[in-house]
């Protein structure tokens, strides 16, 4: 089971992170990524794989003023 946000995301296991992003609805130019406890460089969303037991925090970045 993978952990995403504090919340268990089944069928997450075995996924490339980027087709996790694109299939939650979350643009990638528009987040950061730390997968146990280290931040996952954009540039390596797509060979990024999820695997069992893996804990994930997604962080979205939003404009304003």
């Amino acid at each position: 089971m993978v952990i995403i946000n504090g919340k268990e995301e089944p069928g997450a296991a075995g996924a490339l992170l980027s087709d996790w992003l694109a299939s939650s609805g979350r643009p990638t130019e528009r987040v950061a990524v730390e997968k146990n406890g280290e931040i996952v460089p954009r540039a390596l969303y797509g060979k990024t794989r999820l695997e069992d037991g893996d804990r994930v925090e997604i962080v979205s970045f939003v404009g304003g003023g």
